[in-house]
């Protein structure tokens, strides 16, 4: 059992570095996918009018258990370690989406019944969205990496509108500014 703390960022965090693997996805049509989300419908992001905004995320943790590899080994990672900061920014911020009519969507690979339980504890209006079969990443080839045998998304951020992904932030960090960043990149 672990005690780290979820929500607190550690000082040391390694800077992730942008490796390139987001540079083509400016530009691309989004795939004819639909992925489970966690208010219980089926998102279609090439059905999706206006404006919305996707980040995704290796995995949201749970109070008490130890990360994927151990907490010092997840903390090393560049990029690995925010989720759950960087999914309470974007709700905290998710009124300042909404008057700017940007719909908001969490993604990562963790299964639907794991972003449930992080969507109810920590209260998020917004839905997350499972990619756990892999579609989206590799139809998009998202960025991404693996530990432990479990492929997870870097961390990033699509801007789409109707159907294409307009911008993409990456990588993303600090994980806790996302959100801050994401709405300055709208403005």
């Amino acid at each position: 059992m672990s005690a780290h703390d979820p929500l607190a960022l550690p000082a040391d965090l390694p800077v992730p570095e942008d490796d390139g693997a987001a540079r083509h996805l400016a530009g691309m049509g989004l795939p004819a996918l639909a992925l489970p989300a966690t208010d219980g419908s089926e998102v279609r992001l090439d059905a999706l009018r206006g404006r919305s905004v996707v980040f995704a995320y290796p995995r949201t943790g749970r109070p008490g258990e130890e990360s994927l590899g151990g907490d010092a080994a997840w903390d090393a990672i560049p990029g690995a370690r925010g989720c759950t900061p960087q999914a309470c920014a974007f709700r905290d911020e998710h009124a300042h989406f909404a008057e700017l009519g940007v719909r908001v969507f969490g993604l990562s690979t963790q299964t639907p019944d794991d972003q449930l339980e992080a969507s109810e504890r920590l209260h998020l209006p917004y839905p997350l969205l499972s990619d756990a079969g892999l579609e989206l990443a590799r139809a998009l080839r998202l960025p991404t990496f693996e530990v432990e045998g479990v492929t997870l998304l870097k961390r990033h951020t699509l801007f789409l509108r109707d159907g294409a992904i307009e911008q993409v932030q990456y990588p993303v960090f600090p994980p806790d500014r996302a959100a801050d960043a994401a709405l300055e990149a709208l403005r």
